[in-house]
């Protein structure tokens, strides 16, 4: 359960950076023309890559 939390909390702050803390694009605005398409993606990937290093961080404490 703590994993999940920890997995949960990271796509939540990922999103809410991107949606609300970045208003002027001053982190995100690289991918301004980028299509929708791409940047689910992205976020997809990022996602995943992320939820691997931290499995792969915590394994030894399962």
């Amino acid at each position: 359960m703590n994993s999940f939390l920890i997995f949960l909390i990271l796509i939540l702050t990922v999103v809410i950076d991107y949606y609300w803390l970045d208003t002027d694009l001053k982190r995100w605005g690289w991918m301004k023309k980028w299509s929708n398409r791409n940047k689910v993606l992205f976020f997809t990937g990022f996602i995943a890559v992320s939820g691997l290093i931290y499995l792969g961080l915590s394994i030894k404490y399962f």
